[in-house]
């Protein structure tokens, strides 16, 4: 075992006390194969699913593993052709078995951070699908709650709107102005510090995933 798998092991641990704490379930998956087969595993055949604006869950393959299994219901929102079926894609996400995504940061001690621009998918972590599973690789863990608001303000909006190619500050110098610009994909803060239902479950992955 490497240095680094080491410290992941013994991060991972800490994590899963921390989330078990927090009513959620948790898992560690040294790598992206193993996530996959454990993501698959928490989903029961004959249930819906579907997932958010997520880079991890596609570089991942889990959609397409998932459909594979031949067993669940896909909604694939990647199929959208017009914003009138991504909007009704989006509504019908609510009322899935399963909702899979990511998560821009994570603290240390288990507070799960997200921003949105359109807010359908901090909406869907907040209420309407029966389970909400998260996929976090361990570059995501910050050591507090707001050194993960910062991660997620100073590393994950800017490469993100390089990726949508949008007229924000932070695409001009890569570097957030806590702007109001009309392109601003920062307009919806999320914190999860609980899961009062249990709903939430999150998988970690010793690999580098996501922005």
């Amino acid at each position: 075992m490497t240095p680094k798998e080491q410290r992941n092991e013994l991060l991972a641990a800490q994590l899963i006390k921390h989330l078990n704490r927090r009513n959620m379930g948790a898992y560690y998956c040294p790598t992206g194969e193993e996530a996959v087969k454990k993501v698959s595993e928490l989903i029961a055949d004959g249930s819906s699913v579907t997932w958010g604006g997520t880079m991890t869950v596609r570089y991942l393959g889990i959609p397409d593993a998932l459909e594979k299994r031949g067993t669940l219901d896909v909604l694939d929102r990647d199929l959208a052709e017009t914003p009138e079926e991504k909007l009704a894609m989006y509504l019908r996400a609510f009322s899935v078995d399963v909702y899979l995504t990511s998560a821009n940061a994570i603290s240390e001690d288990g507070v799960i951070v997200n921003i949105d621009g359109n807010g359908n998918r901090v909406a869907a972590i907040t209420w309407g699908p029966k389970k909400v599973i998260f996929v976090i690789g361990l570059n995501k863990v910050a050591q507090t709650v707001e050194a993960a608001l910062a991660r997620v303000r100073g590393t994950a909006s800017p490469i993100n709107a390089a990726r949508f190619d949008i007229k924000t500050p932070c695409h001009v110098d890569g570097v957030c102005h806590n702007c109001n610009s009309p392109e601003s994909i920062c307009n919806y803060v999320h914190f999860l510090r609980n899961s009062p239902n249990g709903r939430h479950v999150v998988v970690l992955v010793g690999e580098d995933l996501g922005y």
